[in-house]
């Protein structure tokens, strides 16, 4: 099956993946706050950087994230709110989400253009950015594979690497150059072969490209993926949802990035459109590491990056992120310290990348540092864990004006509610009650109940949760306004890791 472009003019669309999981800056990413959903160097979550360097391009209504379901519904449900979203079923790599985020485009007889970004990358020189880009969109107006290059400035073993056509400095596509072929992550020796030669480019993750033209390099190259993606384009013609059709098909799709499934066989083909590398000298980063996030970050005259409430004296080069509580550093250098409510890491300058064994010892022990914080943000306000011992836990919990709650229940536990601030109303039993501040009610276990905010002042009361089993996932859901249930009815208990 070809996909025919249309014979309108080709819009733009943005197509951001935000699916990461989050280990390598831990402890303030996790597995239920990814990296893209942080705020590293600016107010902003790099997610929101991401959208803002579109913005003299794109509208927000040209712009789709794609991630997968689980971490649409939990704290990054907050961030994600204001975008289109695309939800995967389960994790299968780039070239599946590309795939679906395509022929989701090209529904109603359009053709766009596709801007595909990584969410969680940190580009300095936005300006530069964005004519690069326009040329891109520009030169896939035309039927070709635009990606983006970054000359390597050091042997790095942990990126991928695109080698183009020797000698090609200068070519015919407007600077442009012919790619010849991908190249996995390097050994040390091989990274500095790469560095020395002036071919080789750092693998961007960005690309460009009409979405006809994307499928029918799927359809060419990866012919397991677009038989799938056949089936749904089948489905969606019979008047199936799209919703429906990617909740049974897509777990069929190979797990597979689109580097290696689809680009580096069109770098090698003799036929079909051409792949294109821009050389993008932007100031980016992956952000892929402590290191990198303080390589990026403004410092003081001594190399200090300081940022929450710290105070350091005699110290040069060190990183140190916290919060509200205060941070002394005296006599150091070269370390980063990350500092949350319930973690600490201290590791040297140029030793970060080794968090992920840190992340990977906590998997195999109880406790939930590696998946959340001790503050979690929920799309009604925010709950944050004051104690977690066996048999109970106490909560204060936030919500804000307007905020609801879902109606739930829990299995193994009951609850405890006294009000500290506003006026909460409370359904139990379906009984429906105003409290105020220093009254108190019962939640027995496996009661319906719902806590909700009706007045314009934020609502806080103190949670004591008894009982054996106290986890997030300890919950059925019944009604939920932020599209959490499922319309075939309750979610399951020991299903969700989200109040």
């Amino acid at each position: 099956m070809s996909y025919k472009p249309s014979t309108a003019a080709h819009p733009v669309h943005a197509v951001i993946l935000a699916g990461g999981s989050g280990t390598r800056l831990w402890p303030l990413s996790r597995q239920a706050l990814p990296k893209q959903f942080v705020s590293l160097f600016s107010n902003k979550t790099l997610l929101e950087e991401t959208v803002a360097r579109l913005a003299p391009i794109l509208q927000p209504a040209d712009i789709t994230i794609v991630t997968s379901e689980a971490v649409a519904r939990g704290e990054p449900m907050v961030h994600l709110a204001p975008f289109a979203q695309l939800l995967e079923p389960c994790p299968r790599n780039t070239a599946p989400a590309i795939a679906i985020s395509a022929l989701k485009l090209i529904q109603g007889g359009l053709d766009p253009v596709m801007v595909v970004l990584p969410s969680d990358h940190m580009i300095v020189d936005v300006p530069r950015f964005q004519r690069i880009l326009r040329q891109a969109i520009s030169q896939a107006e035309a039927g070709d594979l635009v990606t983006f290059g970054i000359a390597p400035s050091r042997p790095e073993t942990g990126y991928g690497y695109i080698q183009c056509a020797a000698g090609s400095r200068v070519s015919t596509a407007e600077g442009a150059l012919p790619v010849a072929r991908f190249k996995e992550k390097p050994d040390l020796t091989t990274a500095k072969q790469f560095l020395a030669d002036r071919d080789y480019y750092w693998n961007s993750g960005m690309f460009v490209w009409r979405a006809s033209t994307i499928l029918d390099a799927i359809r060419q190259h990866l012919p397991a993926l677009a038989d799938v993606i056949a089936i749904m384009q089948s489905e969606l013609a019979n008047g199936v949802s799209f919703d429906a059709t990617i909740t049974a098909h897509f777990a069929k799709a190979p797990s597979i990035s689109i580097d290696h499934g689809v680009l580096e066989k069109v770098s090698l083909a003799t036929s079909g459109p051409r792949l294109w590398l821009i050389p993008a000298d932007i100031g980016w980063s992956d952000v892929g590491s402590w290191d990198s996030v303080q390589d990026l970050s403004d410092k003081d005259a001594d190399g200090n990056t300081l940022r929450g409430n710290v105070l350091a004296h005699g110290s040069r080069n060190i990183q140190v992120q916290g919060g509200r509580r205060l941070i002394a550093a005296v006599g150091l250098e070269g370390l980063s310290i990350i500092d949350t409510p319930d973690a600490l890491l201290v590791t040297r300058r140029g030793e970060s990348q080794g968090v992920r064994h840190i992340v990977e010892a906590l998997q195999l022990r109880p406790g939930t540092e590696h998946i959340e914080h001790l503050t979690v943000k929920r799309p009604w306000g925010s709950y944050t864990v004051l104690e977690d011992m066996p048999g109970f836990k106490i909560k204060r919990i936030e919500v804000k004006p307007g905020g609801r709650l879902s109606l739930q229940s829990h299995e193994h536990r009951s609850e405890h509610w006294i009000v500290v601030a506003g006026v909460a109303t409370v359904t139990c039993h379906g009984r429906v009650t105003d409290l105020k501040a220093n009254e108190s009610t019962f939640i027995p276990k496996g009661a319906k109940h719902r806590l909700e905010n009706s007045g314009g002042e934020t609502v806080a009361i103190i949670e004591v949760q008894v009982g054996s089993y106290l986890g997030e996932d300890d919950i059925t859901r019944y009604d939920d306004q932020y599209g959490r249930v499922p319309n075939g009815g309750p979610t399951p208990p020991h299903q969700e890791l989200i109040k």
